[in-house]
């Protein structure tokens, strides 16, 4: 299939031999909880893979990295999205990388990543039910050397795998105002009172990591935090912005990539006629183009508010052509294929996991409403 082909290759040149090592694995067995997949992507320089070459890293651009996101989607749905977490989370950080190379020993741990294959996994507050996703996942206190952290996120992907943790966190205001600013914080894996315990219990995309992590009097210090601007209830500032538009772009890539796999299949056993194939392909393709023109505008340095109001239309629409991809190409597949194997039923279920990323549909309507008559988008 073309353009899946395509994205294949695209992997191959920046991770040589990683789909090959996956492929050798069975599904059910690279989307197990104790799965090798992630150490293999680690093995293969994957924390690298978006991070600038100036930093060591192998300095794919959003367009390649939606391919690369694909083609492990395809292949390995857990580690797809699981690295997602990361590959996001270290675009956003590098967009500081001027500003944080005179922290000292905190630079030296973003230098690691690509040096060291570290993996990162994000705190935001993706996953609390009620709670908004800009609203932070930590507290901090004053104390001596620094803040002490206490929260918790869950899920948390990449929780045992993790050598660094990104968050949101709630701390007191640096002019001194009973106004609490709010920042990102950097901690590694092996601080005291840093935490795992046990989470998702669903089978599906349970390869991911996705437990609770949990910060206890975590004492991190002033370089370890960086200060987002503050802004109106529910504005992203500039440095949330082009994050968020990077998750959205990857998460929905890992989830194209595994209705793509369905897709494949029907394609390669020739099922149905060539009038359902050809449909089937072009609602994908469909999808594919709205991610990669989310990925446009991120090399065009359209990352502002209109930019990513653009992004979540795209990633809804692109959710609504995978679901009917997967529904139609299970149905095209027939009941042999699916009591034959488990991998045509997993894919299936794990393909619905896209609604679930935040922002709901339901919170985006009136912020979106609001935006189309002229206001500034509000996430909420």
């Amino acid at each position: 299939m073309r353009s899946l082909d395509a994205a294949r290759q695209i992997c191959e040149g920046y991770l040589p031999g990683l789909l090959d090592r996956l492929a050798e694995i069975p599904l059910d067995e690279l989307e197990s909880p104790d799965n090798p997949a992630i150490e293999i992507f680690r093995g293969h320089g994957g924390p690298g893979l978006v991070i600038p070459k100036t930093y060591a890293g192998a300095g794919a651009g959003p367009l390649d990295a939606l391919a690369v996101t694909r083609a492990l989607g395809a292949a390995a749905p857990s580690l797809a999205v699981a690295t997602t977490m990361h590959h996001f989370s270290v675009a956003t950080l590098f967009t500081l990388a001027e500003s944080l190379q005179s922290s000292g020993a905190e630079w030296a741990l973003l230098e690691g990543i690509a040096d060291q294959n570290l993996l990162v996994a994000s705190g935001f507050s993706e996953g609390r039910p009620g709670q908004g996703i800009l609203s932070p996942t930590m507290q901090a206190a004053g104390a001596e050397g620094g803040y002490l952290i206490n929260g918790s996120k869950k899920p948390c992907s990449l929780s045992r795998s993790m050598d660094l943790l990104t968050a949101s966190v709630s701390l007191p205001a640096a002019d001194g105002t009973a106004e609490q600013d709010m920042a990102v914080l950097l901690v590694p894996k092996d601080a005291p009172g840093l935490t795992v315990h046990p989470f998702w219990g669903s089978f599906a995309l349970a390869g991911a990591e996705s437990e609770e992590l949990r910060l206890e009097d975590v004492l991190v210090s002033e370089q370890q935090l960086m200060r987002t601007e503050k802004t109106d209830a529910g504005r992203m500032d500039a440095l949330q912005t082009v994050g968020f538009i990077w998750f959205e772009l990857l998460i929905s890539a890992s989830y194209l990539g595994m209705v793509s796999s369905l897709v494949e299949r029907v394609v390669q056993r020739g099922r149905g006629s060539d009038s359902d194939r050809a449909r089937l392909m072009c609602r994908l393709e469909s999808a594919t183009l709205l991610l990669e023109g989310m990925a446009r505008m991120i090399v065009a340095g359209e990352t502002g508010n209109a930019s990513l109001a653009k992004t979540l239309v795209a990633r809804y629409a692109a959710q609504d052509a995978l679901a009917a991809c997967a529904g139609q190409a299970v149905e095209l597949l027939g009941g042999m294929a699916f009591v034959g194997s488990s991998d045509v039923a997993y894919l299936a279920a794990a393909s619905h996991g896209l609604s679930f990323h935040p922002p709901s549909r339901a919170s985006f309507t009136e912020p979106f409403l609001d935006h189309m008559a002229g206001r500034p988008l509000k996430i909420v």
